[in-house]
């Protein structure tokens, strides 16, 4: 359902139908098993101390917090969260404080990774990992191919940016928004052209002003099983893609050009 990574260049997959997170090295070796007592987890955040957030949106309705050995410290609600908790988009960690996004959009502080619950706050966007942004993207026209990232600096609440992003077909999707620890941001769309040419196209803008330094063109997954996160960035840069075929899953590492 789901992928993420740690600064160590571990990668961590959600598998829902086994109720267990796998964790692979970053030469790609099996390291470890994680079982998750959830009924349908469906996104994951891997914390700086290894602690897994898995979030249940649909069935427990909730956060499970599991240390790095993969016993469980604590729930956390999604009944403060601000919304149905259907349409949650997403789990984060910043620092010890774990964040669901509503509907591509703000995000609420619901506790730490501790397990403790917290009184809601609310912020602009998704925390970049440099620590210095809060991100936002959206689309402006699809048809046109034209979406927009913007930035808000988290020491003083600045706006910092609004970039809009010309692509050359229709836009039907994003599907990423990440950084790297540089301040990187990363920005995937899912573009159509004509029957049988649809790609996913990569932009990376440079975190003080949006300028664009770098892109790639990744496949589309096309096979009908239902996941949640298919790209994830790494901490030192580069995208890594879930890229499903009838013979299972591959991870696949794309740099920006």
């Amino acid at each position: 359902m789901s992928l993420a990574t740690d600064a160590r260049g571990r990668m961590y997959v959600l598998d829902q139908v086994n109720g267990r997170v796998a964790r692979r090295g970053a030469d790609g070796s099996l390291e470890a098993t994680v079982p998750i007592a959830l009924s349908g987890a469906q996104d994951l955040a891997v914390a700086a101390d290894g602690s897994l957030v898995v979030l249940d949106r649909l069935g427990d309705k909730k956060v499970s917090i599991y240390d790095e050995s993969g016993t469980l410290r604590g729930d956390l609600s999604l009944s403060g969260a601000g919304a149905d908790s259907g349409l949650l988009t997403g789990v984060f960690v910043d620092g010890t404080d774990v964040y669901v996004e509503r509907e591509h959009g703000m995000l609420s502080r619901i506790g730490d990774t501790s397990g403790a619950a917290g009184k809601p706050t609310e912020v602009p966007g998704r925390p970049s990992r440099d620590g210095a942004a809060w991100l936002h993207a959206g689309i402006v026209d699809g048809a046109a191919g034209r979406a927009y990232v913007s930035a808000v600096d988290r020491a003083t609440g600045a706006h910092r940016f609004t970039r809009e992003l010309r692509l050359r077909a229709e836009l039907r999707s994003i599907v990423l928004l990440d950084s790297d620890r540089a301040g990187t941001i990363y920005f995937g769309a899912e573009l159509h052209e004509e029957p049988g040419r649809d790609w996913i196209a990569i932009t990376c803008l440079e975190p003080r002003r949006g300028q664009p330094v770098g892109a790639v063109v990744l496949p589309v997954n096309t096979l009908p099983e239902e996941t949640f996160r298919d790209l994830v960035v790494l901490d030192g840069g580069g995208v890594v893609q879930a890229l499903r075929s009838e013979s299972g899953v591959s991870y696949q590492v794309y740099e920006c050009h």
